[in-house]
């Protein structure tokens, strides 16, 4: 009598065991290539994630754009508000007159200091 291990080699053996488990490793290998889309394909999560990511750096990335933008639209109307301060100190204090404009002054005599 064969032992259990001789009995297996036989090649009936082998067509009834793949018979036996024919239908599992084919259902075992429909679920792997069913899964490579979900992990490695192009919408799969690993893409996922790193897109996530992505998406995450552009976001700190543009707020620190947003912040920088404001701080600049603030100098800026500094400047514009500025330059109308700066023109009309320039005209009372140093009388600047602009080139298309005349300038008159006009003096209240009790303002003058006298010569005396």
């Amino acid at each position: 009598m064969p032992s259990a291990s001789a009995a297996e080699l036989r090649p009936e053996a082998w067509g009834a065991r793949l018979r036996r488990q024919g239908g599992t490793w084919l259902l075992a290998l429909a679920l792997v290539l069913l899964q490579y889309p979900l992990w490695l394909g192009e919408g799969g999560w690993l893409k996922v994630r790193e897109h996530t990511q992505d998406i995450q750096s552009q976001l700190a990335l543009n707020q620190q754009l947003q912040t920088r933008n404001a701080s600049l639209l603030a100098e800026l109307g500094d400047l514009k508000q500025g330059r109308d301060a700066i023109e009309e100190r320039a005209r009372n204090e140093l009388g600047m007159v602009a080139p298309d404009e005349w300038f008159v002054r006009v003096v209240d005599v009790r303002t003058v200091p006298s010569g005396k």
